[in-house]
């Protein structure tokens, strides 16, 4: 993996082609401790990047004077020609790069939200407890795992699955207002806590942000689907969005990344950083 952006004059210095080096740009320089970053150089060679490395990179924004505010970003992958997912899944656009990166970011979150039907079609269980992340969830006042906020306006999902059952954070659902007492006395059964942010079927997704920050989760990240970003954008809350780009193509007619009705203006994000590795690339854009 590599660096592309941001590039400092250091980097740029180091790099193969500045040093003429030109056999030295598919070695890998893993630096102390087996994989610690060895100088700003490093960044543009290809080589294993280390887990803490790669925390480091995607770290959430510190807290301000008044406190840490609630910061939502999306993690998403797509195909050259605009693909979200083949077959219904994502994982065969994927790469191990991007799996490590996806562990990454739910190692640094809260809570994780997603959609029913993204449960459903991907098959979804409890976030891990990852050995590389427990010191700093600790350190952090994080639990062992996120936890899973799943959004639903019908509520027909399996309660006795064990993303509802065993989590080892209790999954959260957020639903409306008027979904079906039934299903919410049954989410409860399961030892779901329900939190409602919406006054009628469907979720709002500003009092959904709101009504997390609340039980002290902030470091919020949205895994889609396609319709649960959509709504996302659609409400302006969006702050972040890491994107893959997989270097393959599938044609069909397969969702984007983002589906329902069109904003009136598009909403504008600047790069933050870009990786690369096999043809992969990892960018990180935050709202202007």
């Amino acid at each position: 993996m590599r660096r592309l952006f941001p590039v400092t004059e250091e980097t740029a210095a180091r790099t193969p082609e500045a040093t003429g080096d030109a056999n030295a740009t598919g070695v890998r320089t893993p630096g102390a401790g087996g994989g610690a970053r060895a100088g700003g150089g490093a960044d543009l060679v290809d080589r294993e990047w280390a887990l803490d490395e790669l925390a480091a990179a995607y770290a959430y924004p510190e807290p301000g004077p008044g406190g840490r505010e609630p910061w939502l970003r999306a993690n998403m992958v797509s195909t050259l020609d605009g693909a979200a997912q083949h077959d219904g899944r994502s994982r065969p656009i994927s790469s191990d790069a991007d799996m490590r990166i996806f562990g990454t970011l739910r190692g640094l979150a809260d809570v994780v939200i997603v959609g029913a039907e993204t449960v459903r079609q991907e098959g979804y269980r409890p976030a891990r407890a990852r050995e590389a992340f427990a010191e700093a969830r600790r350190t952090a006042g994080q639990p062992p795992a996120p936890a899973v906020a799943v959004v639903s306006a019908s509520l027909e999902l399996d309660f006795s699955l064990p993303l509802f059952t065993s989590p080892l954070t209790p999954t959260i659902l957020l639903t409306g207002a008027a979904a079906a007492p039934d299903r919410i006395a049954a989410a409860e059964k399961a030892g779901v806590r329900v939190v409602v942010a919406g006054d009628g079927m469907g979720v709002d997704p500003a009092r959904a942000v709101r009504g997390l920050a609340e039980l002290g989760l902030t470091r919020l990240l949205s895994e889609g689907g396609p319709r649960l970003l959509g709504q996302l954008i659609a409400a302006d809350v969006l702050d972040e969005l890491c994107l893959t780009v997989s270097p393959m193509l599938t044609a069909g007619d397969a969702q984007r990344i983002a589906g329902g009705p069109s904003v009136p203006v598009p909403r504008r994000f600047a790069l933050a950083s870009l990786l690369e590795e096999a043809g992969f690339l990892f960018g990180r854009y935050r709202r202007t």
